[in-house]
């Protein structure tokens, strides 16, 4: 990926599996702020797993604040599961939001056309790219607007 003018704040990187971007703010002040960037894109949230408080209740551990979010656009969903039935297994996207220091939240998406390619199907792989860009858009607006391309 090539690098994008941001605050030093405020980075995006990539992998084979997921995409990250780091913000200024704590999660507990930052998870509707990823909620309303996931609504804007059209997306919903399907389930939100507080991993710190999990980990407090069944393992008596304190650990950083830790949510993972299922995200999912029903009318992709829709299309993954018409064109390849078990490709479902695959669903919903899963976006984690983190602390990783006092004022910084990290927040990773699972890349849909790494996931979505275990599917080996054409329909399902077009799919996987308009999902890329929504992904895409989400963290546009979660890094302040900057423009994040994943495919460079």
């Amino acid at each position: 990926m090539s690098p994008q003018s941001r605050s030093p704040r405020q980075e995006v990187k990539d992998n084979d599996v997921c995409v990250r971007g780091r913000s200024p703010h704590a999660v507990r002040d930052g998870l509707e702020e990823v909620n309303q960037a996931i609504k804007e894109e059209g997306l919903g949230v399907v389930s939100d797993v507080d991993v710190q408080s999990i980990m407090r209740t069944k393992l008596q551990e304190d650990v950083a604040p830790y949510r993972i979010l299922g995200a999912c656009a029903p009318a992709l969903a829709k299309r993954v599961m018409d064109a390849d039935p078990d490709a479902g297994a695959l669903l919903p996207c899963s976006i984690t939001v983190r602390q990783i220091e006092p004022d910084v939240r990290g927040v990773t998406f699972m890349d849909p056309e790494s996931a979505f390619g275990l599917a080996e199907n054409e329909a399902v792989a077009e799919v996987s790219r308009e999902a890329q860009a929504v992904i895409e858009a989400v963290l546009n607006r979660l890094i302040g607007g900057h423009p994040v391309n994943l495919t460079a």
